[in-house]
């Protein structure tokens, strides 16, 4: 015949279990956070390096950088979720980061839009081909003169 188990024992065992169920469920809650921006970098990068546009940094492959990346942000989380980004990661009042936060919000634009995800980056392509050196205008996608443009590292 087993041994009784002992009352504290009895009464220690959910809350251990429970311990352990709660652990995992918060490591791949955290890990599917990492991803979604481990996801969305990767694949923002892989299309802007294979792009064969000039100018990594504030050049075109600068701006298509930061529409293409708002576009899937928009179309993905939601267009609110770009400004917050924009708000974040392009505070200063540098000519890089007013570029930057004019690029994203066409990004955004087309992301908001989209009614499926193969349309964006054919779209984000299009508007980057058609944008120019200091694009004044709100619909066209811009970026700096030749000679500000910086090679990789940033």
């Amino acid at each position: 015949m087993p041994e009784p188990v002992s009352a504290t024992v009895v009464e220690t065992l959910p809350q251990a279990i429970g311990g352990r169920r709660r652990w995992p469920r918060w490591l791949v809650l955290a890990a599917l956070l990492a991803a979604y921006p481990v996801a969305l970098l990767g694949y923002v990068y892989w299309h802007s390096l294979g792009s064969g546009l000039p100018g990594p940094r504030h050049g075109p492959q600068d701006a298509y950088r930061h529409a293409l990346a708002s576009a899937v942000l928009a179309y993905t989380i939601s267009p609110r979720a770009v400004h917050w980004v924009t708000k974040v990661m392009e505070f200063s009042d540098h000519s890089s980061s007013q570029m930057d936060r004019h690029n994203n919000a066409i990004g955004a634009a087309i992301g908001g839009r989209a009614a499926s995800f193969a349309e964006i980056r054919p779209q984000v392509e299009a508007r980057v081909r058609a944008g120019q050196v200091n694009a004044r205008d709100p619909q066209q996608v811009t970026w700096m003169p030749p000679q500000t443009w910086r090679q990789w590292p940033i």
